[in-house]
């Protein structure tokens, strides 16, 4: 027998994005259910968890939920840079404990949170979007006045309506979280170059103590490469900064699909609000999002529940929410991926020279750059003030990616 369930928002993923666009639409006064597929939340992990101190700052994410770092290693098969700061700008979250802090909060503001719970078909009604759904072997109809897909790379109620298709562009990484016997906790290492990935790079991010997750991340087309397999070679033949470790101890294995096709998606329909990886919102410099999830599932829930309230559930009135996010971050995103698809284009010998390049940045240019957060008057100032020419050449090629002339 299906048991029917009626909401005012159904959030689908109880992601960064999912938890944090329940949390604030329940604030606001919306009933909320939250769907999480797995058996708990986080129960998989799927991302290495890097961010920025900024952003920590700004969630009030709490100090057992990540480990800052201070000290940005870049490694090529020919060079070596590493560029640091005296205070931490950077941080690698402890993931499981990051996204169950976020569903913790969300289920204490009064969101009904249903685990185990996976959707088979979204069908759109009268008044909003039915979710049929599997929940504990129970069989689930859940109508919603506007659903918030934060389903993740699947994008599963978007593409269940037939609004989007699979993304072209992607990256997929693999990641073991590993005890080693030797770890400088607060530096991180960024390795690239064909040994590591010929459309990508490997990564080495310090949790603390002496737990590293040393990991592998490969572009989609581009590159056929299979990641898990050259993490482990990279671990079996102690590639670069991986010497450095010592013993290695595997604890867990992660495996994540990112979407690198820009902001490409429009986000914003009647009833529906997609937001997250299912919005493509992503770095693609480093293959990072969570802040923009933790950010703009905010905003989806506040937008979300203030249509609710007034009781318009149009494309139009959710359409607040495109808006703040394109202008917050569509430029630079862009800007980034001009650059990225430079990046992927390098050969090994291009790489060396890169790093030389990156050497010259100062600790605020490395972050603006590396976190895709070109403000225009600090590319203008760069591109054409700084000493020295490649860097100069450098941003210049993010300048023009910005359309400004």
């Amino acid at each position: 027998m299906t048991r029917v369930l009626n909401y005012d928002i159904v959030i689908v993923g109880a992601g960064p994005a999912g938890s944090s666009a329940a949390f604030s639409a329940s604030k606001i006064g919306a009933r909320v259910a939250l769907l999480e597929k797995e058996e708990s939340v986080a129960q998989t992990v799927r991302t290495s968890g890097v961010t920025w101190m900024d952003s920590i700052k700004e969630f009030e994410i709490p100090e057992h939920c990540y480990n800052p770092i201070k000290s940005y290693g870049f490694c090529s098969p020919g060079n070596e840079v590493i560029i640091s700061s005296d205070i931490a700008h950077a941080a690698v979250l402890d993931v499981r404990k990051t996204y169950r802090w976020l569903a913790e909060k969300a289920l204490k503001q009064d969101v009904e949170i249903y685990t185990n719970t996976s959707v088979t078909q979204a069908i759109r009604y009268q008044n909003g979007i039915q979710l049929l759904a599997t929940s504990n072997k129970e069989e689930l109809r859940i109508n919603a006045k506007i659903v918030i897909d934060a389903s993740g790379f699947q994008s599963v109620v978007a593409k269940s309506l037939g609004l989007v298709t699979q993304w072209k562009r992607f990256g997929a990484g693999a990641e073991y979280e590993v005890e080693v016997e030797n770890s400088k906790s607060d530096t991180w290492w960024l390795m690239v170059g064909q040994e590591y990935s010929p459309a990508g790079y490997a990564w080495i991010f310090p949790m603390g103590g002496n737990i590293v997750r040393i990991g592998v991340g490969v572009g989609k087309p581009e590159s056929n490469l299979d990641p898990t397999q050259r993490l482990e070679e990279i671990i079996q033949k102690k590639l670069g900064p991986v010497a450095k470790l010592g013993n290695i101890k595997l604890i867990e294995f992660h495996y994540g699909l990112i979407p690198n096709d820009g902001l490409s998606r429009k986000t914003v329909y009647d009833n529906l609000i997609l937001v997250g990886d299912t919005a493509g919102q992503a770095n693609p410099l480093v293959l990072e999002g969570i802040r923009y999830a933790i950010r703009f599932g905010r905003v989806a829930g506040e937008v979300a529940a203030k249509a609710v309230l007034e009781g318009d559930l149009s494309e139009k009135s959710l359409g607040s929410y495109e808006e703040c996010w394109k202008k917050a971050i569509q430029r630079k995103i862009e800007s980034a991926s001009k650059v990225q698809t430079r990046w992927i284009g390098l050969s090994d010998k291009e790489w060396d020279k890169e790093l030389d390049i990156i050497k010259e940045l100062s600790i605020d240019e490395f972050l603006d750059f590396i976190k895709a957060d070109f403000g225009y008057s600090s590319i203008i100032k760069l591109a054409v003030n700084h000493p020295k020419l490649a860097v100069r050449q450098l941003f210049n090629l993010v300048k023009g990616a910005t359309g400004k002339s």
